[in-house]
């Protein structure tokens, strides 16, 4: 029932958020949650904002209400991927390739069950990954990963009073007039989410 369910949401789904300048990243239907995750297209800036998750769960809920494809009573949350993002599918793990990846397997591959480095490539079956701790490249099949995602590294703060501070702060205070009145919103926030309960007609 689930795999039914995913399938016409995402036959749905896809046609709107395009209509947006926007793809699903993600749909999962569990629970009665139906959790869709959406984002921008590859190329462009990342990140969606909490006005547009609202305007996505009002279209999408409208167009799974019409059309009637979930059954009983169910939660629509919309969300975005976030900073760390999970990989599911070859899709995710080739939008991600050059980034460093946490992946912990069902089973271990070279005496390890979990590793975390750079991902170089992702085919259709396996995806290649540069170890952090000893350079060596691995190849591994995605049926043996149990949970994978993205790892956001954090830019290492100048020491205060250096003179990389100190450049940084002549910088910023520069460009602080084109910062007044920035929206505050953190358009990685995957905490940021948007519900919605409809029911169906049995």
């Amino acid at each position: 029932m689930s795999g039914t369910v995913i399938a016409a949401v995402t036959a749905i789904v896809e046609p709107v958020l395009a209509d947006l300048g926007l793809e699903l990243y993600d749909l999962e239907f569990a629970g009665g949650t139906l959790r869709v995750t959406i984002d921008t297209p590859p190329g462009r800036p990342a990140g969606v904002d909490i006005d547009t998750i609202a305007l996505v769960n009002r279209t999408v809920g409208r167009a799974l209400d019409h059309d009637d494809v979930v059954p009983g009573r169910y939660v629509l949350e919309v969300t975005s991927p976030g900073l760390e993002r999970t990989l599911r599918t070859p899709a995710h793990f080739r939008r991600e390739t050059g980034k460093t990846v946490n992946v912990r397997l069902v089973s271990a591959l070279d005496g390890r069950r979990r590793m975390t480095g750079a991902l170089l490539a992702a085919g259709d079956d396996s995806f290649t990954v540069r170890l952090d701790d000893t350079r060596d490249t691995v190849e591994v099949p995605y049926s043996l990963v149990d949970k994978a995602k993205t790892v956001f590294v954090w830019e290492a703060q100048p020491k205060p009073g250096s003179p990389e501070a100190l450049a940084a702060k002549r910088a910023a205070k520069a460009e602080g007039a084109d910062e007044a009145g920035a929206d505050d919103d953190d358009p990685f926030d995957d905490d940021t989410t948007d519900h919605h309960e409809g029911v169906t007609t049995p």
